[in-house]
């Protein structure tokens, strides 16, 4: 009878180590399936941010957001940065910039955005090589900002140009022919010659502009117009020179950045911080390709359109 007992009470053992065994299985197969979806889908997963199984739980971080390239209007961009200001699981959001600029509306835009950011939590800019005029706009939205000694930063100003092909034109026997509503309407215009009414309107244009940028310098980094304008001669500065100037806050990269947050801003030790990009939508295979061709044969900065606030030198 206690052999009978036994053999019973083994089998049940067996019965149980198999059902807990089906389930670990069933448990793994369900997470490979899902970071196979989440690699598929890309940005549309939480996979895609980096997170780890614990930050998925509900762990606090630290937004990284990456600020590269020419800087235009993006408005998935903006979206990204109110999702971040309403995640209560973002503690601080750091902006990495690396970017000469672009579009004054593009910089104008991540700067709102950013101070909007900063309304629920805090926000730090670290510079990388490069972080002139709107890439510059685009940082003193953050609260503090740091750069390495050898970062380009500056360039504050708006810059609007133009060709005058019509000597050009007169030797390969082409006239153009304009019809238009006024003398201002489309100036400047590469066909005709740049009038003086023209030249006088569109350098209002570029002062409002860059007159919008001295204001914003100046309220941020605590300065009086008449000091900012001094600096805001569209140069370029070191991060050392620019330290000097008090257009940034100190020199460090993204480690500096951290430990300011939790030393000055109250943050918890050793959050981990995580990548965060914009969710685009899927190109179809006509976009790609299209896409792929411009690219090939018209630089970036060609296309931009308005008026601009970014360093080129001349090479």
């Amino acid at each position: 009878m206690s052999l009978d007992t036994d053999k019973l009470m083994e089998r049940r053992r067996q019965r149980r180590q198999a059902m807990l065994w089906k389930v670990v299985a069933a448990i793994s197969i369900t997470a490979l399936i899902a970071v196979v979806l989440a690699r598929t889908l890309g940005q549309d997963s939480a996979f895609s941010d980096g997170l780890s199984a614990g930050e998925l739980l509900g762990g606090g971080r630290i937004a990284r957001v990456n600020i590269t390239g020419i800087i235009v209007e993006d408005r998935h961009r903006d979206k990204l940065l109110q999702e971040l200001k309403d995640d209560d699981h973002i503690k601080a959001v750091l902006v990495e910039i690396n970017s000469p600029g672009g579009t004054v509306v593009g910089g104008e835009n991540l700067y709102l955005g950013l101070r909007d950011v900063a309304t629920e939590k805090p926000v730090v800019a670290v510079m990388g090589s490069t972080a002139t005029s709107a890439a510059y706009m685009t940082a003193i939205g953050a609260d503090r900002i740091f750069a390495r000694q050898g970062t380009l930063t500056g360039s504050i100003g708006v810059i609007m140009q133009t060709a005058d092909v019509t000597q050009l034109m007169d030797k390969i026997g082409v006239k153009p022919e304009t019809i238009k509503s006024g003398a201002l309407k489309a100036q400047p215009n590469p066909m005709e010659p740049l009038s003086d009414d023209a030249r006088e309107h569109v350098q209002q244009v570029v002062m409002d502009m860059y007159d919008l940028f001295v204001d914003m310098v100046a309220e941020r980094r605590a300065m009086d117009i008449d000091a900012t304008k001094a600096l805001a001669d569209g140069r370029v500065f070191t991060g050392k020179k620019a330290l000097d100037a008090g257009l940034i806050d100190a020199i460090g990269g993204e480690a500096e950045a951290v430990a300011w947050l939790e030393t000055e801003k109250g943050l918890e030790a050793d959050l981990p911080v995580v990548d965060k990009k914009p969710k685009y939508p899927r190109p179809d295979v006509v976009e790609r390709v299209f896409g792929a061709f411009g690219k090939a044969l018209v630089s970036e900065r060609l296309t931009l359109d308005g008026l601009l606030s970014v360093w080129h030198p001349n090479l």
